[in-house]
């Protein structure tokens, strides 16, 4: 290679820079597979007859990262409990696969099951009906590691008191009952109940819906701090889209027993890909009165999740259905999940259609339209 003076110049044989490799994700500590809960109607003499079906859970997917929370939102009645509980095993499943740490959980037995049910522990809504009212705080958080083989009194008091510290409490307090504690200090007890055997995976069933606001933060940030300290991932079911955007890494959407989309919690946020999720969105409250609200607001009731609706299960209340026209397909095929972009995935036929100008079609058709602040990516 010469140079304008016609030298001859010598290039360095520089190695191009080594490109790291891809950070892999985190593995699923958690796997669901097609789960189904059907609760059976009876009728006849002495219900002797089966005449139908709710279906509570109908062919839930997915899985859960170890170390991340995965939040769980959807109306009340969508089937978000009755999940949790299928996959602790507190109810029996019709149909499905639970795996927790490679392991099937309703296939699991003797020590075995114990081993997994000390690894997975729940927290429950009710911090009242919870707890039970004959037992001191001490000995309900103490409960755990009896079961489970700890049969030392001064350990097990150990534990009791430095728990209790952790999550705000008094070391004294080991000795009080239930009554004597307001709404969040049960809560507390409720947690530190659930760590006491020291868990892998905890199931949050809306830990805070029953607080006052200014308790539900306290309550989170616990929930945030516990997890970092103590390696624990969290399945977090609430309908309360603000607290779930506050403390998950991931989202999933819930509607008559059926997840409609999964994504990152600032995917799901920014840019929601599903109808009904677009929905929720634009209901959440925005504490700025300069902002005026403009809601989406959904047609009709929920259906019967005994009878639920032909093809995709939200049509019959679907704001972009009747923009579009009300395809064909939308009724007589129901949408499975799909790949819409990396790690989002979504339930819905037309997803690529939700558009500013779609949005304003709705508008004009008088059914509403999400916030000003809560509008999908491109909205003006």
């Amino acid at each position: 290679m010469a140079d304008v003076s016609g030298r001859r110049q010598v290039v360095p044989n520089v190695a191009p820079a080594a490109v790291p490799p891809p950070t892999p994700a985190p593995e699923a500590l958690l796997e669901v597979r097609d789960l189904r809960k059907h609760f059976e109607i009876r009728g006849g003499l002495l219900g002797a007859r089966r005449v139908g079906a709710i279906r509570a859970v109908d062919g839930v997917s997915f899985e859960v990262r170890r170390g991340e929370t995965l939040g769980l939102v959807g109306e009340s009645g969508c089937g978000k409990t009755t999940l949790g509980k299928l996959i602790l095993r507190l109810l029996p499943l019709s149909r499905g696969e639970v795996r927790f740490a490679g392991r099937n959980v309703f296939e699991a037995s003797g020590d075995e099951l114990k081993e997994l049910r000390r690894k997975m522990q729940v927290v429950f809504q009710d911090p009242y009906s919870s707890l039970d009212s004959r037992m001191t705080v001490g000995d309900i958080i103490g409960e755990g590691p009896l079961i489970h083989g700890m049969r030392s009194r001064q350990q097990r008091q150990e534990i009791v008191r430095a728990l209790l510290v952790r999550v705000g409490l008094d070391a004294g307090h080991a000795s009080r009952y239930p009554h004597e504690f307001s709404g969040g200090q049960r809560q507390r007890i409720g947690i530190a109940r659930a760590l006491a055997v020291n868990p892998e995976f905890v199931v949050c069933d809306e830990p805070v819906s029953a607080l006052d606001v200014s308790i539900q933060s306290q309550v989170l940030n616990l929930l945030r701090d516990l997890q970092e300290e103590f390696g624990l991932t969290y399945l977090f079911i609430a309908h309360n889209l603000a607290v779930v955007e506050h403390i998950s890494d991931r989202v999933a959407v819930m509607y008559l027993g059926r997840v409609v989309e999964l994504a990152d919690v600032e995917a799901i946020y920014r840019d929601p890909r599903h109808p009904y999720t677009v929905a929720l969105l634009s209901a959440v409250p925005v504490p700025d009165t300069r902002i005026r609200r403009r809601r989406l607001v959904l047609t009709g009731d929920v259906p019967s999740p005994a009878s639920p609706p032909s093809g995709c299960r939200f049509h019959t209340r679907c704001w972009l259905f009747e923009v579009l026209g009300r395809p064909g397909n939308c009724v007589a095929t129901e949408p499975e999940l799909r790949e819409l972009g990396i790690g989002h995935q979504i339930a819905c036929h037309w997803a690529e259609e939700i558009t500013p100008q779609a949005i304003e079609a709705a508008i004009r058709a008088g059914a509403g339209a999400p916030s000003a602040d809560r509008q999908p990516a491109g909205s003006a």
